[in-house]
């Protein structure tokens, strides 16, 4: 469920479902405790950020939790967090854990086996009442690891979280992982109505809308705010992305369109917040052109940033619930943002100006219509604010994630259907 994610309640009861033999009001842990363990891949972005989001929810509710993958992932969003699978009498640790499985980014056949026997022996000696994966890979191996499991088999439910591939080898790797998860978990939740559909087509069993809130930050103090201006070069209007430097991200697309507002008197000042695999590509692709981009790297100060901008911009090719999106609602400022996955949930039609991915020419236009008419930016602004509140919190999340945990879980074959 990525900056927060947890699930909305499923319609279908199925294998497992609400009230079977008393489970549904709270789980097979001695006193009636709910024993969660979530799976979740290698992450950089906002699935681990969730995920920690909803482990610390859980435990803070009586909940049992351990969180299982990838050493780079505890590095980023679980250093607090330590242990080992060997947990004691069989049970899940009573204070959160990070248990190390090694789940890769990418398909790599004899390290996923390893991952899968791995998760195997550490669910068969826990045998938590609701394995919680997250993305396709984790659900993938996750499920495999279930279905080989001895004794009381644990519901599965699995959250999507991004459009897989299209095409090619990658198309095809992620085309099997979405059959192995709509047929194998007890119930699929999305981040985007999109993907709801398309694991429908699959056959998933629907777990509802994956609710993703970004965490909530103060307003930036206004000496902070001035300072971030100064920063930045005073004068000009300032067009703010934030995000991982990735190909989703649509980077390549944004610089394409600020080279086409160059020739504006001002210019305006492209700025860019975050880190990643593109970073060094993308920078010398503006310096060839002659932009006027400043790339800040990662930012602690994204609402100083925020409130700073003119016009805050996401040129995504495909998006679930982007926290920038819901960050940029909840300050107020004007966005101009792609028509793909969540985003127009989020906005809806009057929150943002929403152009097409890819479009570089509709993407200029749309900031320069907003950067030329402060009477659009501020009906932009007080949309987005509308919309703020209609954002769900962290602790919905986390309670829409126990309700439905509660439904899907308990009294389970000893065998997976």
């Amino acid at each position: 469920m990525t900056g927060a994610e947890a699930t909305g309640q499923a319609e279908s009861s199925g294998p497992g479902g609400p009230g079977r033999d008393g489970a549904g009001q709270g789980g097979g842990d001695r006193g009636g405790r709910l024993r969660v363990a979530f799976v979740i891949g290698t992450s950089a972005g906002g699935t681990g950020r969730h995920v920690a989001m909803l482990a610390d929810g859980c435990a803070e509710r009586g909940a049992a939790v351990a969180v299982l993958g990838p050493a780079s992932s505890q590095q980023r969003f679980f250093h607090d967090h330590g242990g080992s699978a060997a947990v004691p009498g069989g049970n899940l640790p009573r204070s959160w854990k990070f248990v190390p499985v090694e789940i890769s980014d990418r398909p790599r056949p004899a390290h996923d086996g390893a991952a899968v026997l791995r998760l195997r022996r550490i669910l068969a000696g826990s045998s938590p009442d609701i394995v919680h994966a997250h993305g396709l890979r984790a659900g993938a191996i996750a499920a495999l690891a279930l279905a080989g499991a001895p004794g009381r088999r644990s519901a599965l439910l699995v959250t999507v979280h991004n459009a897989p591939p299209a095409g090619g080898p990658a198309g095809a790797v992620y085309a099997v992982l979405e059959w192995i998860v709509a047929r194998r978990a007890d119930a699929v939740a999305t981040v985007s109505g999109d993907l709801a559909a398309r694991m429908r087509h699959l056959g998933a069993r629907d777990g509802g809308r994956a609710l993703v809130p970004a965490a909530p930050a103060a307003p930036p103090p206004p000496d902070e705010v001035t300072r971030v201006r100064q920063e930045l070069g005073g004068g000009r209007p300032v067009v703010l992305a934030v995000g991982r430097l990735a190909a989703q991200k649509g980077f390549g697309t944004l610089l394409a369109a600020a080279a086409r507002w160059q020739q504006r008197d001002p210019a305006p000042l492209l700025v860019i917040a975050g880190e990643g695999p593109l970073a060094g590509s993308l920078d010398i692709e503006a310096r060839t052109a002659g932009l006027a981009v400043r790339f800040l790297g990662q930012r602690s100060d994204v609402p100083a940033l925020l409130a700073a901008a003119d016009v805050v911009v996401v040129a995504s090719s495909w998006e679930g619930q982007p926290l920038s999106v819901q960050e940029t609602l909840r300050a107020g400022r004007p966005l101009v943002a792609t028509r793909v996955g969540g985003i127009p949930e989020l906005t809806g039609e009057d929150g943002a100006l929403l152009v097409p991915p890819g479009d570089a020419e509709r993407l200029a236009a749309a900031v320069l219509t907003v950067l030329g008419d402060p009477a659009l930016a501020g009906k932009l602004g007080a949309a987005a604010q509308v919309r703020a509140a209609a954002l769900p919190s962290e602790a919905a999340a986390v309670d829409a994630a126990l309700a439905l945990y509660r439904q899907i879980s308990g009294g389970y074959p000893a065998v997976p259907r």
